[in-house]
């Protein structure tokens, strides 16, 4: 009888303790399936946002001084000339482009166009080349434009640009606005056509700027992209981006060539102001250089 009893009662401990194993084995597995998925979306949340990339970047580094790896060499410029028919004998080879750490472009201007010429024939031109220097865009000031618009805004320098891309059909325009008032920013504009719809843009200049900010704009006025200018640049340094979903090609061939021409932003206002006061005193008369004239002609003309 005591042996039945004792037998009894170890088997009932026994169920009790496998009850209680069962228990604590289940508790355990609730609340790992309860941390598990806690911790799983967090980490990919934080590997998502740190490896996309919501923009598109590019850096225009201009060099101090004329000697620079692409230009260096008594054959070197004429080798470079042969090369690419857009590759001028005056044309200076001043800054490159920069994108993924790997240089994708390079930034020229004809130098003795710009430094020598005088009046009406003294005009910016720049163009961006690859690497191996193939053209790909030449930005032109046009001056007669450019002195149009500022006769029409009383003496504010309004500078025009024409754009011309190796693979597009339109030009693209970009203009300084006349809606100037001394110590605010100034503002370009310009507008690309894509798949036969224009687009809208406007870059406008920082409030508190020293390295040569700016921020573009689409057409409803949000901000797309921005040009930020390094202060403690020798010669000039603008790290440049476009959000990605607005980041074609032609608005990034647009951003490099503004970037190009920061640098000489402040000469080119001080050539259309001078320009304008000659002009409005008879000291010159006004003439359109050969190249230039031939971006006026009728496209429709008869040849």
């Amino acid at each position: 009888m005591t042996e039945g009893i004792a037998q009894s009662v170890a088997a009932e401990a026994e169920q009790a303790a496998n009850e209680a194993a069962r228990e604590a084995r289940a508790e355990v597995l609730e609340r790992s399936a309860k941390t598990e998925p806690e911790k799983k979306p967090s980490r990919r949340i934080t590997k998502a946002s740190t490896s996309s990339d919501t923009w598109q970047k590019f850096v225009v580094d201009v060099w101090l001084t004329d000697l620079n790896p692409t230009e260096f060499g008594i054959y070197k410029h004429s080798r470079n000339r042969a090369k690419s028919r857009q590759f001028s004998s005056d044309m200076d080879i001043y800054a490159e482009v920069i994108e993924n750490g790997e240089r994708t472009g390079l930034l020229g201007y004809r130098k003795d166009l710009w430094k020598d010429a005088k009046g009406m024939d003294r005009r910016l031109v720049f163009k961006l080349f690859t690497p191996s220097l193939n053209w790909r865009a030449t930005m032109d000031l046009m001056v007669g434009r450019s002195l149009q618009l500022t006769l029409g805004a009383r003496g504010v320098p309004v500078m025009a640009y024409s754009i011309n891309t190796h693979d597009d059909n339109f030009m693209i325009y970009l203009e300084r606005s006349a809606l100037k008032w001394p110590f605010l920013p100034e503002h370009f504009s310009f507008f690309i056509v894509s798949d036969g719809t224009p687009k809208f843009f406007r870059l406008e200049r920082a409030l508190i700027n020293i390295g040569g900010d700016y921020t573009l704009y689409d057409e409803h006025n949000k901000a797309i992209g921005y040009i930020d200018g390094k202060i403690l640049s020798i010669a000039g340094k603008w790290k440049g981006a476009i959000r990605s979903e607005h980041a074609d090609k032609k608005l990034l061939t647009v951003m490099k060539l503004f970037s190009g021409l920061i640098i000489f932003n402040r000469q080119a206002r001080w050539h259309m102001w001078r320009l304008w006061h000659d002009v409005i005193d008879g000291r010159i008369s006004p003439a359109l250089e050969r190249q230039e004239s031939d971006l006026y002609k009728n496209p429709r003309r008869v040849r």
